[in-house]
């Protein structure tokens, strides 16, 4: 059976912790930032869990947990 291939922009994307947990980006961080409040702009900074319907396709995507 050939190697499992990591797809380089899902890792770049994704970071699995140590628990295991698959976690992201929030989106929409860089559009009208200025007319955003400061405490939204701050939370834009933090990544958060992926949804667990997605979870399944990426971690195919990362079969490694790079």
């Amino acid at each position: 059976m050939p190697k499992l291939k990591t797809h380089k922009g899902a890792q770049k994307r994704f970071s699995i912790t140590g628990t295991g947990k698959i976690m992201h980006a929030k989106g929409h961080k860089s559009h009208l930032r200025r007319n955003k409040t400061k405490r939204v702009r701050r939370l834009f900074d933090e990544k958060v869990p992926l949804s667990p319907s997605d979870r399944i396709r990426i971690k195919r995507l990362i079969p490694h947990g790079v």
